[in-house]
């Protein structure tokens, strides 16, 4: 890629549209969460459905943010 010069930076303008239409969506996305399958008992999943409804957040999320407040639980005991 061509470096630009000083005059060149001072005269670049960004455009008032850009074509986007043969963009690829998430090409560069990398995800951060790894897809698994655990058992988990019936009632704990309604259970963290049913707060999920009453806080609006993911019942998955709220699964993980458990796993993550027991594992710093157990780290301190250790």
């Amino acid at each position: 890629m061509k470096k630009l010069t000083i005059k060149e930076k001072e005269k670049f303008e960004l455009k008032k549209e850009y074509d986007l239409s043969r963009g690829v969506r998430g090409r560069f996305y990398m995800p951060k969460k790894v897809s698994t399958t655990i058992r988990i008992d019936d009632d704990m999943i309604l259970l963290f459905k049913k707060l999920a409804t009453e806080t609006k957040v993911g019942y998955q999320t709220l699964i993980n943010t458990a796993f993550r407040e027991y594992s710093k639980k157990m780290r301190k005991t250790v």
